[in-house]
């Protein structure tokens, strides 16, 4: 039996890495047919994407309705990011209302795009928590923002009591017994040469250094694949520094050629991308992983 309703966390207690793939189809029937995935976790991609909060919830239910996952989870585990950005703390508190939607409808994770400065990734931490959470408040980190109101349609996602939810509805590590994972990109210049103080905000769990969108700051219209030039793996390897050194899980490309070398260099998020599940059996395999798919 499972011991947490997110099977990633549940996973990399284990020291095990996890392996994610896309949904296209976020309705009902696209959640009902993706409940079995091979990936430890759906990543839905709303930062361009259409933002549709309905077809999200539809999504959740559909999630639900064709679970549980052969490991025994409720749901595989669902990380979404959104169309805003982390450029500034005044530019996450006008738009926290996008975490709150999608966090109504059950997703288990939040990925901060463009996380630049150690206030917006704050803001965005405090707008994913409950006031009444308060482990790490105090000089890193305010008192949670999110308010009541979408706690009963979270928690029948996850099949907990509303009471349940609201203690488990809250960003893992930071408290050993949340269930959620908070993530940020750091794919820029700006976020780049702030990535090792927002690294260390409180609240976050992983990170990736994203290289399209890292490589057109850097002035390349396309080297979203390697091998990449000097700076870009410069930039690579300071986000995964920052990462090592605020303890954060670091999330990376992989593929059939590279995966056991990426696992063993400390990558632990890992997006399997064109190889799909090969590259995860290939990975699952290496680090002896017994957790069903």
């Amino acid at each position: 039996m499972p011991k947490r309703i997110n099977r990633a966390i549940e996973l990399l207690e284990q020291g095990q890495p996890v392996y994610y793939t896309g949904a296209h189809d976020v309705s009902y029937e696209g959640g009902k047919a993706i409940a079995h995935t091979w990936a430890d976790y759906i990543a839905l991609e709303m930062e361009h994407g259409a933002f549709d909060m309905r077809g999200l919830g539809d999504f959740m239910r559909g999630l639900v309705d064709g679970g549980p996952t052969r490991s025994g989870h409720r749901t595989p585990t669902v990380v979404i990011t959104l169309p805003l950005d982390g450029s500034g703390e005044d530019v996450v508190r006008a738009n926290a209302w996008m975490f709150r939607q999608a966090l109504a409808r059950g997703v288990h994770g939040v990925l901060l795009c463009h996380a630049e400065t150690p206030g917006a990734v704050r803001a965005f931490v405090e707008a994913c928590r409950y006031p009444f959470n308060t482990a790490g408040v105090g000089d890193s980190l305010g008192e949670g923002r999110r308010g009541g109101g979408g706690q009963a349609s979270a928690a029948q996602m996850w099949g907990l009591s509303v009471a349940d939810y609201l203690a488990k509805a809250d960003p893992w590590p930071l408290n050993p017994d949340g269930e959620l994972l908070l993530g940020l990109k750091i794919e820029n210049r700006r976020a780049l040469e702030n990535c090792e103080d927002t690294a260390r905000v409180p609240g976050i769990s992983f990170a990736e250094w994203g290289p399209g969108d890292m490589g057109m700051s850097l002035g390349y219209a396309d080297a979203h694949d390697p091998p990449y030039p000097p700076d870009m793996v410069a930039a690579r390897q300071r986000v995964k520094a920052a990462c090592e050194a605020a303890g954060l899980y670091f999330l990376n490309a992989v593929n059939d050629d590279n995966v056991r070398g990426m696992i063993d260099e400390g990558v632990m998020f890992c997006a399997t991308g064109r190889s799909g599940e090969s590259a995860a059996v290939l990975g699952r395999a290496h680090t002896g992983r017994t957790m069903p798919v």
